[in-house]
């Protein structure tokens, strides 16, 4: 595949053909200790490595969490960038899970991490913050298009934290994530098969019917497994959008491991899960 081809489309075939299940690469000091491995740099190049092996050649999308490789400086940032090549070579999409979120320059520099081609850790997405304001996103939004990598977009978020703001209401009578909502799927107008411009929607939040999901766009949906959802509440959750929803399931896979056949198994439970709800809408 083409780096240039849109993410949108790229992701609609690998969810077509692999199933749409994003597995979360998720390094905690914890699940590192329950790998049986040190809390330090070989550590994490093991769970990483280890998590690329059995996973990257058959689900849809991995999403490597940041901020557990750059607490370990300038080698967790090196193992990462090995972790993000690996990944893609063996056809899984990536979503850099990093959240960024800044003004003018700064977002630039951000964007050209992680949404340059020829960056070292280029991704695939990148999730973003557009809480200083969603043209605050323009640069990352202008690049991911010129890369034909895609964003997600944090819209409606399973951390109860979330809703003091995402739930907070404007003079126009919308609350801030059904603004966010608006805004892509207007970024996403006319996209075919699907836009590349995504929301992060969370599986935990129950019934969403109040919201318009029809965004044109994948909805990243965090919450299945240890934060309580199931693949059954998909249905009840996404509704009509179920179809553009990417389902994320981290620590209930990985806590299988370090076993590669056991992480195989695992993932490919909540996969088979996941296309029995699918199949019911």
């Amino acid at each position: 595949m083409s780096p240039l081809e849109p993410f949108g489309a790229r992701l609609r075939r690998a969810m077509d053909e692999r199933g749409p299940l994003c597995v979360g690469i998720d390094p905690h000091a914890s699940l590192l200790t329950e790998w049986g491995l040190n809390d330090d740099v070989a550590g994490l190049e093991r769970f990483s490595r280890t998590v690329v092996e059995a996973l990257a050649d058959r689900v849809a999308v991995l999403k490597p969490q940041s901020a557990f490789f750059e607490r370990f400086g300038s080698r967790g940032i090196a193992v990462l960038e090995k972790s993000v090549e690996e990944a893609r070579a063996a056809g899984a999409l990536v979503v850099m899970d990093a959240k960024r979120g800044d003004i003018g320059s700064t977002m630039a520099a951000y964007a050209e991490s992680f949404l340059r081609k020829d960056a070292p850790l280029f991704s695939d997405a990148l999730t973003v913050s557009p809480y200083l304001g969603y043209g605050s996103l323009a640069p990352a939004i202008e690049l991911a298009r010129e890369s034909g990598a895609g964003l997600f977009v944090l819209a409606l978020t399973s951390n109860p934290e979330g809703g003091e703001v995402q739930h907070a209401v404007r003079a126009d009578g919308r609350n801030i994530g059904a603004t966010m909502l608006a805004h892509l799927a207007a970024e996403n107008a006319g996209e075919e098969p699907l836009g590349s411009f995504g929301a992060v929607v969370g599986a935990t939040l129950g019934d969403l019917s109040s919201y318009d999901l029809a965004i044109n766009g994948p909805i990243l949906a965090p919450g299945i497994g240890a934060q309580g959802a199931t693949p059954a509440d998909l249905s009840g959750v996404f509704g009509s959008a179920l179809r553009n929803v990417v389902p994320n399931v981290s620590r209930s896979v990985l806590r299988h491991g370090p076993d590669v056949g056991a992480l195989r198994t695992a993932s490919d439970g909540f996969a088979e899960e996941i296309r029995v709800a699918f199949a019911t809408v």
